[in-house]
């Protein structure tokens, strides 16, 4: 494990509970640089769905492991760990603190407890099995792994055909469930690790996400979703499922109404938010900071400088 992730300040929270904002505060009092702690905003044309923060809104902080991937290339969590760990390096180089802000749960979990990366890839087996996908459907791959190693599905979309195609490549080379053989590598990060997440009331949170939604879509969802289909090598598999970008596809391609997919984007964005904070409060690094309503982005960076400047001496907040 790298020390320096655990020397990191960790902003967690559900979408649209207001990391970016906070986190951009918080940067500027701790002397802090930005790692997106993102799966989607790693990806460059990708910006209005993943409400990817824009140059005004990073207000001079810098931000790393933003636009790093084209639509059509894929990262696992492993490359994401070693380039955060490169870029963290980079940033203590510079005297600076390393501040990660993100919502992705798998991420978050790695960069505190390490990654078991299990066996090298053998191409047979994984052809086989991406074929197998192609043919008969991601979803039904989903449903063998369910009976198999229920664990590992249970944290997986049936959609997400190359992580379901590891779980069951991994279950094929060594006879083992992929969820069995990460139990042993799942140990807490050291105490004092400082990892907090916002959260909101859940009927606040529900109506932030549903005004982002609508501005998203006043924005030019759609017309990015459009540009990202018809380019010389439109988005890949990985990508092509994030929430609003699977909506909107299905809306071009004919299979929903604009209001409909507004709705299921809406709907889906909740259901992913409350996935979310199951993982937060699964972790027992993770500190639950409540924010009321009334908050502003600066009043609650004050609250969590004033944490870390405390070595995080509170403890466990809520869960």
């Amino acid at each position: 494990m790298s020390e320096r992730l655990h020397r990191a300040v960790y902003l967690t929270g559900p979408t649209a509970s207001g990391k970016t904002a906070v986190g951009v505060r918080l940067a500027r009092r701790l002397g802090a640089e930005v790692i997106a702690l993102d799966s989607m905003t790693l990806y460059r044309g990708m910006d209005i769905g993943t409400a990817k923060p824009t140059m005004e809104e990073r207000g001079g902080v810098p931000h790393h492991l933003i636009d790093v991937l084209d639509p059509w290339e894929s990262a696992s969590v492993a490359e994401y760990r070693r380039m955060a760990d490169a870029a963290a390096a980079e940033v203590e180089a510079r005297g600076r603190r390393v501040l990660f802000v993100g919502g992705t749960a798998l991420y978050l979990k790695a960069m505190l407890r390490g990654l078991f990366e299990g066996p090298g890839a053998d191409p047979a087996v994984r052809s086989r099995l991406e074929e197998e996908a192609g043919r008969i459907g991601s979803p039904a791959l989903h449903a063998r792994l369910a009976g198999s190693d229920p664990a590992t599905a249970a944290r997986l979309h049936p959609n997400d055909a190359r992580r379901i195609v590891r779980a069951l490549e991994v279950l094929e080379l060594t006879g083992r469930p992929l969820s069995e053989l990460q139990s042993g590598h799942d140990r807490p990060a050291p105490p004092g690790t400082m990892v907090f997440a916002l959260d909101r009331p859940r009927a606040e949170l529900h109506a932030r996400i549903n005004a982002r939604v609508d501005a998203m879509f006043a924005a030019g969802l759609v017309d990015e979703v459009r540009g990202l289909l018809s380019a010389p090598r439109p988005i890949g598999g990985v990508p092509a499922q994030g929430v609003g970008y699977l909506e909107v596809i299905d809306h071009l391609q004919g299979r929903a109404t604009l209001p409909s997919a507004v709705e299921r984007v809406k709907a889906r964005t909740r259901q992913f938010a409350k996935r979310q904070m199951t993982w937060f409060r699964g972790l027992s690094e993770v500190r639950l900071r409540p924010v009321d309503p009334s908050m502003t982005a600066e009043q609650v960076a004050d609250e969590l400088a004033g944490a870390v400047e405390e070595g995080a001496s509170d403890g466990p907040g809520r869960r």
